[in-house]
Protein backbone atom coordinates (compact mmCIF):
# COMPACT_ATOMS: atom_id res chain seq x y z
CA UNK A 1 0.00 0.00 0.00
CA UNK A 2 0.94 3.88 -0.86
CA UNK A 3 2.99 5.54 2.19
CA UNK A 4 0.14 8.77 3.08
CA UNK A 5 1.16 12.49 4.17
CA UNK A 6 -0.53 15.31 3.94
CA UNK A 7 2.28 17.84 2.46
CA UNK A 8 4.74 16.59 0.11
CA UNK A 9 7.78 18.59 -0.60
CA UNK A 10 9.72 17.94 -3.39
CA UNK A 11 12.96 19.39 -3.42
CA UNK A 12 15.26 19.96 -0.46
CA UNK A 13 17.18 22.78 -1.20
CA UNK A 14 16.50 26.41 0.68
CA UNK A 15 13.27 27.08 -1.00
CA UNK A 16 12.02 23.67 0.11
CA UNK A 17 13.35 23.62 3.13
CA UNK A 18 12.03 26.98 4.02
CA UNK A 19 8.32 26.14 3.49
CA UNK A 20 8.55 22.75 5.19
CA UNK A 21 9.90 24.42 7.94
CA UNK A 22 6.83 27.18 8.30
CA UNK A 23 4.45 24.77 7.69
CA UNK A 24 5.98 21.94 10.25
CA UNK A 25 5.88 25.22 12.66
CA UNK A 26 2.26 25.44 11.55
CA UNK A 27 1.50 22.09 12.77
CA UNK A 28 1.12 20.35 9.30
CA UNK A 29 2.28 16.96 8.57
CA UNK A 30 5.08 17.52 6.12
CA UNK A 31 7.78 14.78 4.14
CA UNK A 32 10.51 16.59 2.46
CA UNK A 33 11.63 14.68 -0.84
CA UNK A 34 14.79 14.62 -1.86
CA UNK A 35 17.94 12.15 -3.88
CA UNK A 36 20.59 14.10 -2.32
CA UNK A 37 21.07 15.58 1.04
CA UNK A 38 19.33 18.67 2.32
CA UNK A 39 20.95 21.96 1.25
CA UNK A 40 23.72 20.29 -1.16
CA UNK A 41 23.36 21.81 -4.30
CA UNK A 42 23.39 25.45 -5.23
CA UNK A 43 21.73 26.88 -1.98
CA UNK A 44 25.37 26.15 -0.05
CA UNK A 45 27.39 27.23 -2.96
CA UNK A 46 26.21 30.75 -3.73
CA UNK A 47 27.85 33.55 -3.27
CA UNK A 48 25.85 34.12 0.53
CA UNK A 49 24.31 37.77 -0.02
CA UNK A 50 20.71 38.53 0.87
CA UNK A 51 20.45 40.48 -2.32
CA UNK A 52 17.85 43.27 -1.08
CA UNK A 53 18.96 44.81 -4.11
CA UNK A 54 18.65 42.74 -7.01
CA UNK A 55 15.75 44.17 -8.23
CA UNK A 56 17.38 44.78 -11.95
CA UNK A 57 16.15 41.52 -14.44
CA UNK A 58 18.53 39.21 -16.30
CA UNK A 59 17.16 40.71 -19.67
CA UNK A 60 17.37 44.28 -19.72
CA UNK A 61 17.50 46.20 -22.95
CA UNK A 62 21.36 46.48 -22.47
CA UNK A 63 21.90 42.99 -22.34
CA UNK A 64 19.65 42.70 -25.28
CA UNK A 65 21.94 44.88 -27.60
CA UNK A 66 24.31 43.00 -26.29
CA UNK A 67 23.09 39.80 -26.63
CA UNK A 68 25.17 37.52 -29.34
CA UNK A 69 28.45 38.84 -28.21
CA UNK A 70 27.39 38.20 -24.29
CA UNK A 71 26.32 34.67 -25.46
CA UNK A 72 28.75 33.41 -27.77
CA UNK A 73 31.96 35.08 -26.15
CA UNK A 74 33.26 32.63 -23.98
CA UNK A 75 34.88 34.80 -21.71
CA UNK A 76 31.62 36.94 -21.05
CA UNK A 77 29.61 37.09 -17.77
CA UNK A 78 26.31 35.78 -19.39
CA UNK A 79 27.57 32.80 -21.95
CA UNK A 80 26.20 29.81 -24.03
CA UNK A 81 26.85 26.29 -24.41
CA UNK A 82 26.88 26.01 -28.23
CA UNK A 83 25.59 22.20 -27.60
CA UNK A 84 23.11 23.50 -26.18
CA UNK A 85 21.41 25.94 -28.65
CA UNK A 86 18.83 24.34 -29.92
CA UNK A 87 17.37 23.27 -27.48
CA UNK A 88 17.73 27.29 -25.64
CA UNK A 89 16.08 28.69 -28.62
CA UNK A 90 12.86 28.51 -27.36
CA UNK A 91 14.27 29.59 -24.08
CA UNK A 92 16.22 32.68 -25.71
CA UNK A 93 13.35 33.97 -27.84
CA UNK A 94 11.06 34.29 -24.29
CA UNK A 95 14.51 35.94 -22.74
CA UNK A 96 14.74 38.52 -25.88
CA UNK A 97 10.98 39.70 -25.62
CA UNK A 98 11.64 39.57 -21.58
CA UNK A 99 14.50 42.09 -22.06
CA UNK A 100 12.70 44.94 -24.21
CA UNK A 101 12.12 48.58 -22.19
CA UNK A 102 8.71 47.73 -21.10
CA UNK A 103 8.80 44.39 -20.13
CA UNK A 104 12.39 44.70 -18.31
CA UNK A 105 10.77 47.53 -16.32
CA UNK A 106 7.62 45.56 -15.33
CA UNK A 107 10.04 42.50 -14.22
CA UNK A 108 12.05 44.90 -11.79
CA UNK A 109 9.02 46.44 -10.05
CA UNK A 110 7.42 42.81 -9.37
CA UNK A 111 10.97 41.81 -7.86
CA UNK A 112 11.46 45.15 -5.95
CA UNK A 113 8.34 44.69 -4.35
CA UNK A 114 9.49 40.72 -3.56
CA UNK A 115 12.44 42.15 -2.59
CA UNK A 116 11.33 45.22 -0.15
CA UNK A 117 11.39 43.72 3.46
CA UNK A 118 14.09 40.28 2.25
CA UNK A 119 16.62 41.41 5.32
CA UNK A 120 14.14 41.46 8.15
CA UNK A 121 12.48 38.13 6.93
CA UNK A 122 16.14 36.50 7.12
CA UNK A 123 16.72 37.74 10.10
CA UNK A 124 13.62 36.31 11.79
CA UNK A 125 13.91 33.29 10.49
CA UNK A 126 18.08 33.10 11.12
CA UNK A 127 17.06 34.05 14.63
CA UNK A 128 14.31 31.19 14.59
CA UNK A 129 16.99 28.62 13.53
CA UNK A 130 19.93 29.52 15.50
CA UNK A 131 21.82 31.21 12.42
CA UNK A 132 22.21 34.63 13.42
CA UNK A 133 26.11 34.40 14.24
CA UNK A 134 26.28 33.65 10.51
CA UNK A 135 24.46 36.99 9.15
CA UNK A 136 26.73 39.89 8.97
CA UNK A 137 25.50 43.14 8.62
CA UNK A 138 28.59 45.07 6.89
CA UNK A 139 26.44 45.65 3.33
CA UNK A 140 27.77 44.75 -0.41
CA UNK A 141 29.35 46.16 -3.02
CA UNK A 142 29.57 46.99 -6.59
CA UNK A 143 32.80 47.64 -7.87
CA UNK A 144 32.86 50.06 -10.85
CA UNK A 145 36.80 49.60 -11.83
CA UNK A 146 37.28 52.33 -14.34
CA UNK A 147 35.29 56.40 -13.85
CA UNK A 148 33.78 55.50 -17.45
CA UNK A 149 31.73 52.59 -15.66
CA UNK A 150 31.58 54.66 -12.29
CA UNK A 151 29.77 57.47 -14.51
CA UNK A 152 27.81 55.17 -16.90
CA UNK A 153 26.34 53.35 -12.98
CA UNK A 154 24.30 56.14 -12.31
CA UNK A 155 21.27 55.69 -14.37
CA UNK A 156 20.80 52.33 -12.69
CA UNK A 157 21.77 53.68 -9.43
CA UNK A 158 19.04 56.26 -9.61
CA UNK A 159 16.58 53.41 -10.68
CA UNK A 160 17.08 51.32 -7.90
CA UNK A 161 17.12 53.92 -5.45
CA UNK A 162 13.24 55.17 -6.80
CA UNK A 163 11.97 51.31 -5.76
CA UNK A 164 13.22 51.45 -2.52
CA UNK A 165 16.33 50.49 -2.53
CA UNK A 166 19.14 51.80 -0.56
CA UNK A 167 22.34 52.84 -1.87
CA UNK A 168 24.69 55.16 -2.07
CA UNK A 169 27.42 55.65 -4.63
CA UNK A 170 31.02 56.02 -3.26
CA UNK A 171 34.31 57.23 -4.84
CA UNK A 172 37.61 55.65 -5.10
CA UNK A 173 38.95 57.02 -1.87
CA UNK A 174 35.80 55.69 -0.21
CA UNK A 175 35.96 52.48 -1.34
CA UNK A 176 39.83 52.43 -0.25
CA UNK A 177 39.05 53.43 3.28
CA UNK A 178 36.05 50.25 3.23
CA UNK A 179 38.40 47.81 2.05
CA UNK A 180 41.99 48.64 1.62
CA UNK A 181 43.29 45.07 0.19
CA UNK A 182 41.55 45.95 -3.22
CA UNK A 183 43.87 47.57 -5.70
CA UNK A 184 43.81 51.54 -6.33
CA UNK A 185 41.83 52.00 -9.41
CA UNK A 186 39.88 54.77 -10.58
CA UNK A 187 36.04 54.44 -10.39
CA UNK A 188 34.34 53.73 -7.23
CA UNK A 189 31.70 51.36 -6.37
CA UNK A 190 27.74 51.23 -5.36
CA UNK A 191 27.75 50.41 -1.31
CA UNK A 192 24.05 48.44 -0.27
CA UNK A 193 24.35 49.26 3.48
CA UNK A 194 20.56 47.32 4.34
CA UNK A 195 22.32 44.09 2.29
CA UNK A 196 23.12 40.77 4.58
CA UNK A 197 25.83 38.61 3.75
CA UNK A 198 26.30 34.58 5.42
CA UNK A 199 30.08 33.88 6.16
CA UNK A 200 28.93 30.55 5.53
CA UNK A 201 25.60 29.59 3.61
CA UNK A 202 25.84 26.03 4.00
CA UNK A 203 25.69 25.96 7.87
CA UNK A 204 23.12 28.13 7.46
CA UNK A 205 21.10 25.64 5.14
CA UNK A 206 22.64 22.55 7.57
CA UNK A 207 20.54 24.63 10.49
CA UNK A 208 17.78 25.07 8.78
CA UNK A 209 17.14 21.42 7.93
CA UNK A 210 17.63 20.45 11.95
CA UNK A 211 15.59 23.21 12.73
CA UNK A 212 12.91 21.65 10.26
CA UNK A 213 13.07 18.20 11.65
CA UNK A 214 12.63 19.48 14.98
CA UNK A 215 9.37 21.52 14.14
CA UNK A 216 8.53 18.05 12.81
CA UNK A 217 9.34 17.57 9.57
CA UNK A 218 9.94 14.07 7.74
CA UNK A 219 12.72 13.63 5.28
CA UNK A 220 13.07 11.42 2.65
CA UNK A 221 16.16 10.32 0.56
CA UNK A 222 14.71 9.56 -3.26
CA UNK A 223 13.87 11.15 -6.32
CA UNK A 224 10.41 11.53 -7.71
CA UNK A 225 10.01 10.00 -11.23
CA UNK A 226 6.17 10.66 -12.01
CA UNK A 227 3.21 12.27 -10.29
CA UNK A 228 -0.26 10.93 -11.00
CA UNK A 229 -3.81 12.77 -9.79
CA UNK A 230 -5.74 9.70 -7.63
CA UNK A 231 -9.01 11.25 -6.47
CA UNK A 232 -8.62 14.23 -4.90
CA UNK A 233 -5.08 13.66 -3.67
CA UNK A 234 -1.37 13.28 -5.65
CA UNK A 235 0.69 9.73 -5.80
CA UNK A 236 4.40 10.13 -6.41
CA UNK A 237 6.69 7.77 -7.28
CA UNK A 238 10.30 6.84 -7.89
CA UNK A 239 12.71 4.28 -7.26
CA UNK A 240 11.34 3.11 -3.37
CA UNK A 241 9.15 5.17 -3.35
CA UNK A 242 4.93 5.56 -3.83
CA UNK A 243 3.43 7.98 -1.68
CA UNK A 244 0.09 9.42 -1.40
CA UNK A 245 -0.43 13.47 -0.53
CA UNK A 246 -3.34 15.82 -0.24
CA UNK A 247 -0.80 18.45 -1.67
CA UNK A 248 2.72 18.82 -3.60
CA UNK A 249 4.91 21.66 -3.13
CA UNK A 250 7.43 21.58 -6.55
CA UNK A 251 10.34 23.27 -5.16
CA UNK A 252 13.20 21.31 -7.11
CA UNK A 253 14.91 23.70 -8.52
CA UNK A 254 16.20 23.55 -11.74
CA UNK A 255 15.24 20.08 -12.19
CA UNK A 256 11.56 21.12 -11.82
CA UNK A 257 10.47 21.68 -15.27
CA UNK A 258 9.82 17.54 -15.79
CA UNK A 259 7.33 17.25 -12.85
CA UNK A 260 5.27 20.44 -13.85
CA UNK A 261 4.39 19.10 -17.33
CA UNK A 262 2.94 15.81 -15.31
CA UNK A 263 0.81 18.33 -13.29
CA UNK A 264 -0.25 19.94 -16.87
CA UNK A 265 1.57 23.30 -16.18
CA UNK A 266 3.94 23.78 -19.33
CA UNK A 267 7.01 26.17 -17.88
CA UNK A 268 9.64 27.94 -19.76
CA UNK A 269 12.22 26.57 -16.97
CA UNK A 270 15.96 26.13 -17.95
CA UNK A 271 19.16 25.79 -16.15
CA UNK A 272 22.10 28.31 -15.52
CA UNK A 273 25.14 26.71 -14.44
CA UNK A 274 27.30 28.67 -11.66
CA UNK A 275 30.69 28.20 -10.76
CA UNK A 276 32.80 28.96 -7.83
CA UNK A 277 36.38 28.39 -6.13
CA UNK A 278 37.98 28.66 -3.34
CA UNK A 279 41.27 29.69 -1.57
CA UNK A 280 40.90 28.62 2.24
CA UNK A 281 42.97 31.38 4.80
CA UNK A 282 42.63 32.05 8.17
CA UNK A 283 41.52 36.04 7.42
CA UNK A 284 39.90 36.42 4.23
CA UNK A 285 40.81 39.91 2.24
CA UNK A 286 37.82 41.38 2.47
CA UNK A 287 35.28 42.53 5.32
CA UNK A 288 32.26 42.34 2.93
CA UNK A 289 30.72 40.61 -0.66
CA UNK A 290 32.25 42.71 -3.11
CA UNK A 291 31.27 42.42 -7.40
CA UNK A 292 33.76 43.92 -9.76
CA UNK A 293 30.85 44.33 -12.29
CA UNK A 294 33.10 44.06 -15.27
CA UNK A 295 33.80 40.44 -14.23
CA UNK A 296 30.38 39.40 -13.52
CA UNK A 297 31.49 37.46 -10.09
CA UNK A 298 31.80 38.22 -6.28
CA UNK A 299 34.61 37.74 -3.92
CA UNK A 300 33.07 36.41 -0.94
CA UNK A 301 35.00 36.94 2.80
CA UNK A 302 33.85 33.72 4.52
CA UNK A 303 34.24 31.73 7.35
CA UNK A 304 38.06 30.24 6.74
CA UNK A 305 37.62 31.20 3.15
CA UNK A 306 37.86 33.26 0.35
CA UNK A 307 35.09 32.42 -2.29
CA UNK A 308 35.38 33.59 -5.94
CA UNK A 309 31.02 32.97 -7.41
CA UNK A 310 29.19 33.99 -10.24
CA UNK A 311 28.71 34.09 -13.93
CA UNK A 312 25.80 32.85 -15.99
CA UNK A 313 26.06 29.91 -18.10
CA UNK A 314 23.24 28.87 -20.01
CA UNK A 315 23.76 24.98 -20.66
CA UNK A 316 21.37 22.72 -19.47
CA UNK A 317 21.24 19.98 -16.91
CA UNK A 318 23.71 17.00 -17.45
CA UNK A 319 27.06 18.73 -19.41
CA UNK A 320 30.29 18.55 -16.84
CA UNK A 321 31.47 21.83 -15.61
CA UNK A 322 33.51 24.13 -17.96
CA UNK A 323 37.03 24.54 -18.00
CA UNK A 324 37.05 27.59 -19.03
CA UNK A 325 34.72 28.84 -16.82
CA UNK A 326 36.59 28.30 -14.07
CA UNK A 327 39.55 29.50 -15.39
CA UNK A 328 37.77 32.74 -15.88
CA UNK A 329 37.21 32.57 -12.31
CA UNK A 330 40.54 32.07 -10.98
CA UNK A 331 41.88 34.78 -13.86
CA UNK A 332 39.17 37.44 -12.64
CA UNK A 333 40.65 36.82 -8.68
CA UNK A 334 44.10 36.88 -9.89
CA UNK A 335 43.90 40.55 -11.30
CA UNK A 336 42.63 41.67 -8.20
CA UNK A 337 44.73 39.21 -5.94
CA UNK A 338 47.92 38.38 -7.96
CA UNK A 339 49.53 36.35 -5.23
CA UNK A 340 46.02 33.97 -4.55
CA UNK A 341 48.06 30.27 -4.72
CA UNK A 342 46.17 27.54 -6.87
CA UNK A 343 42.43 27.56 -5.46
CA UNK A 344 41.72 24.92 -2.51
CA UNK A 345 38.24 23.23 -4.38
CA UNK A 346 36.02 24.05 -6.91
CA UNK A 347 32.45 23.60 -7.88
CA UNK A 348 29.58 24.14 -10.18
CA UNK A 349 25.80 24.03 -9.13
CA UNK A 350 22.79 23.84 -11.37
CA UNK A 351 19.90 27.48 -11.11
CA UNK A 352 16.41 27.60 -12.23
CA UNK A 353 15.95 29.75 -14.53
CA UNK A 354 12.75 31.54 -16.15
CA UNK A 355 13.10 34.25 -19.06
CA UNK A 356 11.50 37.23 -16.82
CA UNK A 357 14.12 36.46 -14.05
CA UNK A 358 10.75 35.78 -11.83
CA UNK A 359 10.31 32.84 -9.75
CA UNK A 360 7.16 30.24 -10.02
CA UNK A 361 5.33 30.65 -7.59
CA UNK A 362 1.72 29.62 -6.47
CA UNK A 363 -1.01 27.15 -7.48
CA UNK A 364 -1.09 25.64 -11.17
CA UNK A 365 -3.65 23.94 -13.18
CA UNK A 366 -4.39 21.82 -10.53
CA UNK A 367 -5.32 24.39 -8.09
CA UNK A 368 -4.00 23.36 -4.18
CA UNK A 369 -3.00 19.99 -4.80
CA UNK A 370 0.29 21.28 -6.68
CA UNK A 371 1.70 24.46 -5.86
CA UNK A 372 5.14 25.87 -7.83
CA UNK A 373 7.95 26.96 -6.06
CA UNK A 374 10.53 27.53 -8.31
CA UNK A 375 12.76 29.31 -10.86
CA UNK A 376 14.32 32.22 -8.68
CA UNK A 377 17.28 32.24 -10.73
CA UNK A 378 19.96 34.22 -8.52
CA UNK A 379 17.75 35.37 -5.64
CA UNK A 380 16.89 32.03 -4.15
CA UNK A 381 18.40 32.12 -0.87
CA UNK A 382 17.10 35.47 -0.51
CA UNK A 383 13.76 34.96 -1.55
CA UNK A 384 13.33 31.50 0.77
CA UNK A 385 11.51 33.41 3.54
CA UNK A 386 9.49 35.28 1.09
CA UNK A 387 8.36 32.30 -0.86
CA UNK A 388 7.48 30.38 2.63
CA UNK A 389 4.77 32.91 3.83
CA UNK A 390 3.42 33.30 -0.03
CA UNK A 391 2.85 28.96 0.01
CA UNK A 392 1.83 28.89 3.43
CA UNK A 393 -0.83 31.64 2.58
CA UNK A 394 -1.96 29.91 -0.12
CA UNK A 395 -2.16 26.23 1.90
CA UNK A 396 -2.94 27.49 5.54
CA UNK A 397 -4.75 30.67 4.99
CA UNK A 398 -6.69 29.30 2.06
CA UNK A 399 -5.95 33.27 0.99
CA UNK A 400 -4.16 34.85 -1.93
CA UNK A 401 -1.74 37.44 -2.41
CA UNK A 402 -1.86 40.15 -5.04
CA UNK A 403 1.81 39.01 -5.54
CA UNK A 404 0.82 35.71 -7.25
CA UNK A 405 -0.84 36.85 -10.14
CA UNK A 406 2.70 38.03 -11.35
CA UNK A 407 4.27 34.65 -10.18
CA UNK A 408 1.39 32.41 -11.33
CA UNK A 409 2.37 29.46 -13.68
CA UNK A 410 -0.15 30.32 -15.85
CA UNK A 411 1.51 33.79 -16.68
CA UNK A 412 3.29 31.43 -19.47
Amino acid sequence: MSETTEIAVIGAGVIGLAIAHRLALAGREVLLIDPNDPGSGASHGNAGTIADYAVQPVGTPEVLRNLPSLLFDRSSPLAIRRAALPTLAPWLLRFARQSLPNAARRNAMVLADLLADATPRWHALAAQIGGTDLLQDCGCLYWYQTDAAYRAAKADISFRQSVGVSVELIGAAALQSLEPALPVTGGGAAFFPNARFMTDPGQMVTRLARATEAAGASFRRARVASLIIQGTSMRLQGDRLDLLARHVILAAGAHSRALAVQAGDRVPLDTERGYHLEWDMATPRLTRPTCPTARGFYLCPMQGRLRVAGTVELGGLTAPPSPHRLARLEEGARAIFPDLPEPSRSWMGLRPSIPDSLPVVGPGRLGNRMIHAYGHGHIGLTLAPITAELVARCLIANAGDPRLSSLSPARF
